[in-house]
């Protein structure tokens, strides 16, 4: 262990350091979720940081142990994420020029929020492959020092100072639930945490998407993928040369889970915690709630590692999780076409307390009399058991109803 890039009093030293410039975000046991997988479980907020993520902590550390030559020349970093804006806030904060390098495809919200945050943003390339090679040609033209988002010992240690807080805060947690992209925020927190708590069980999750870090424990590398992950921030290729050797070395394992269980995290954070994360904060949750045994009788600590989800995409987990889990479902009934004859199913559906949310009238396609229809209604429930009841109400007024899909 002597020869990892960063050891316990590395993120030591770096919570002192940054101790004024990050927040230090609760740390709260959550009674429903434990009731609901049946774990004592604690979550750890950092989507509660300025910028809404944990990357504030790496950030904010490297800048500090910069030289003064360092800083009068400025940084820079390539990301079209929580990293980018990162080093924005922290370099504006304390008065260090900043570029952020993104692709040309970056989001306009994520340019403007970065630009808003004080850096120069500069779009160059297709991929982020492009980026990064217009990134180290300014590095070496303006003399920029280079912050990367997880492959710095610095940074690192200024990850890990989320254990130094969790564990400070909350007595006896037995296992810690830690998202991995790059694995910055594992290898940091297992320098840590490792040290002052040996037996805590140390677990990475990852999205089945993108299992970078299981493939490199592995001595493989990722093969490209054209899918897409909810838990894009955690959605990395290649892990870190310094961050593999931490992971191997002092994480227990490091596992992936299903978009579905992602999904599903995230919808709960905001219905149960009324918080928003984004999809690679929501994996820790993800992996209890896909097997909740592993880890019965534990408490464990939940790391939160960041909240920003575009809104649309949050929309659509949100409506997504009421379908899946039955409070949104569309009902085909078939009736005559005839005037008034959708009046008494209307009746019927609201006499046994659902919602009606949308109305689909399938003359046309269906194969079906001419002079009849068939009308998928969508209705709101309280829970699959309340849908078969709504559904046994039709049924039982004579009428020919179906559950889709």
């Amino acid at each position: 262990m002597d020869s990892l890039a960063v050891s316990a009093d590395d993120v030591g030293k770096a919570a002192e350091r940054i101790a004024g410039d990050v927040v230090r975000t609760p740390s709260a046991e959550s009674r429903t979720l434990s009731a609901l997988t049946g774990l004592d479980v604690v979550v750890k907020f950092e989507n509660l940081q300025f910028t809404a993520s944990f990357k504030d902590r790496g950030a904010a550390n490297k800048l500090h142990q910069l030289t003064a030559a360092e800083r009068g020349a400025g940084v820079l970093a390539v990301s079209a994420g929580n990293h980018a804006q990162s080093v924005a806030y922290h370099a504006t904060r304390l008065g260090i020029a900043a570029t952020i390098v993104m692709p040309a495809s970056a989001p306009f919200t994520k340019v403007a929020n970065t630009e808003a945050l004080g850096a120069e943003v500069v779009q160059a390339g297709a991929t982020f492959a492009d980026a990064a090679a217009v990134a180290e040609r300014l590095v070496r033209e303006r003399g920029l020092t280079m912050v990367h988002p997880y492959d710095d010992p610095a940074v690192i240690a200024g990850q890990g100072t989320v254990a130094v807080e969790l564990l400070d805060d909350v007595d006896g947690i037995d296992t810690l639930l830690v998202p991995v992209g790059g694995g910055g925020l594992l290898a940091g927190i297992a320098a840590y945490a490792r040290a002052v708590r040996p037996d805590i069980e140390l677990v990475g999750v990852q999205s089945e998407v993108y299992p970078g870090m299981i493939a490199a424990l592995a001595g493989q590398e990722l093969a490209p993928s054209r899918a897409e992950t909810l838990a894009d921030g955690i959605a990395v290729k290649t892990p870190g040369r310094l961050t593999v050797p931490l992971v191997r070395d002092l994480a227990d394992e490091v596992l992936a889970v299903p978009e579905a269980a992602i999904e599903r995290a995230v919808s709960l954070y905001l219905e149960i915690e009324k918080t928003v994360v984004e999809g690679a904060g929501a994996v820790g949750l993800a992996a209890v709630l896909e097997d909740p045994e592993r880890w019965r009788g534990k408490r464990v600590g939940l790391i939160l590692s960041g909240g920003n989800i575009d809104t649309r995409v949050l929309a659509s987990v949100l409506m997504r999780e009421l379908v899946h889990s039955g409070r949104i479902t569309t009902v085909r009934i078939s009736l005559p076409d005839l005037p008034g004859a959708l009046a008494p199913v209307l009746s019927t559906v609201a006499a046994a307390g659902a919602n009606v949310i949308e109305i689909d009238h399938r003359r046309l396609f269906d194969p079906i009399s001419a002079r009849a229809t068939n009308v998928d209604v969508v209705i709101e429930t309280r829970d699959r058991l309340h849908t078969a009841t709504v559904l046994a109400s039709l049924q039982q007024a004579g009428y020919q109803a179906d559950i889709l899909g």
